[in-house]
């Protein structure tokens, strides 16, 4: 028997028209970073005229749009991104990007409006609702710390969710899958940077040169082997060196060389390992070859990590309104990583993906996110929001019995 109080699966259905125009008009029209007003624009637009008490972030252009049930009880947060990336797109569609250079390549604008649908659902319910929902609308996902800078804003504040749930979208997972583990999700995202400097010359005299490049090629080398042979595997990282720029001629040794790249861990200790590893190797393979280092780490997301309740939670109202099949554990995180972190160190709650592949085809094949190629089948949307009005609805009637 469902513990869900109304039929969200057919009201989802009922929004399908208006979730894919909404999905279009942002996808048509990408913005980047954390002030995408023309996307704010549309969202507010379809948010008009519902009880819903709006709140800017005054740092960037998000905003929460809180509805308050007809009886007093806990507080949920729901989460939709709306920031693009800059890639050119490649699909071919016909709402493709109109911005070149632009692309929703990470199915932000699914989540926008799958949130936005669901907020309007919610609405309806407003008078049997005890609690409050708090419907999170934030750009800057990609790099930019959107989240990070909407708490800061005070906008988890007053009323303070007691729980909180987002949803991603994936184009490589079967078509209408849900999928989640607890615990460490997804991995934080720092960033790596060097310059390495020797002493420039002619190419043809490199004895009268101090050669900063094969120090730069024996640092990258280093640095592999600290990950595979000083890194357990139960506690995993990643450390890539992603960019390496040197020289302005064949005939030319260059003065430095500088090298880019990011680092992906699952734990704290981890993480400060593998930056302290970082800087070590770095500046002690550059010194033993009378070399200078300039090493920066640039602090990203921290790790996603699901509260077991609320991933249990998931589970339970996935399979209560898609059926038992629809709802598998994810065996591995995944070392990509999330802003919703920040919201997730703050509120116990779960984020989960949500496979958008078609029918019938093979998931595994198709383009994956930040990808020119990315498509999304939108049939599947209408599961993305009848899962936010069941997540909302369940944790407001029991909380975190």
């Amino acid at each position: 028997m469902t513990l869900l109080n109304t039929d969200f699966t057919a009201a989802a259905a009922a929004e399908f028209e208006a979730t894919v125009a909404l999905r279009r008009a942002i996808h048509a029209d990408p913005e980047l970073g954390l002030h995408c007003t023309r996307t704010t624009a549309k969202l507010k637009a379809a948010l008009a005229g519902l009880p819903l008490e709006i709140r800017d972030s005054c740092s960037t252009s998000g905003f929460v749009a809180i509805l308050r049930g007809g009886q007093p009880g806990r507080t949920v947060l729901l989460r939709g991104d709306m920031d693009a990336l800059p890639i050119q797109e490649e699909t071919g569609l016909p709402f493709a990007s109109e911005v070149p250079g632009n692309m929703h390549a990470c199915g932000h604008d699914t989540h926008s409006a799958m949130l936005a649908s669901a907020a309007r659902i919610l609405c309806a319910q407003q008078a049997s609702l005890a609690g409050t929902v708090v419907f999170m609308f934030q750009p800057g996902e990609e790099g930019y710390h959107g989240a990070r800078y909407m708490i800061e804003d005070g906008l988890l504040d007053n009323p303070r969710p007691d729980a909180a749930f987002a949803l991603h979208i994936f184009p490589t997972i079967e078509g209408g899958l849900v999928t989640s583990r607890a615990g460490a999700l997804l991995a934080s995202t720092d960033a790596l940077n060097a310059t390495i400097r020797g002493r420039g010359g002619h190419a043809a005299m490199p004895y009268d040169t101090i050669d900063p490049v094969p120090v730069a090629c024996e640092a990258v080398s280093a640095l592999q082997g600290f990950i595979a042979r000083r890194t357990p595997f139960f506690d995993p990282a990643v450390l890539s060196v992603t960019s390496i720029h040197a020289g302005t001629a064949y005939n030319v040794v260059p003065d430095s060389v500088q090298l880019k790249g990011t680092l992906r861990t699952l734990s704290d200790e981890r993480r400060t390992q593998g930056r302290a590893a970082f800087h070590r190797i770095v500046e002690q393979v550059a010194a033993a070859h009378e070399c200078n280092a300039e090493v920066q780490v640039d602090e990203g997301y921290p790790a996603t990590r699901n509260d077991p309740w609320a991933v249990g939670l998931v589970e339970a109202v996935a399979t209560d309104l898609f059926g038992r099949q629809s709802y598998r554990e994810m065996p591995t995180p995944i070392m990509g990583g999330e802003d919703f972190a920040y919201v997730l160190r703050e509120i116990p709650g779960a984020m989960a993906f949500l496979g958008v592949a078609p029918p019938g085809e093979e998931a595994e094949g198709r383009a994956p996110i930040h990808n020119g190629r990315m498509t999304v089948h939108e049939d599947w949307l209408q599961r993305g929001v009848a899962l936010h009005c069941g997540l909302a609805t369940r944790f407001l009637a029991r909380g975190w019995e």
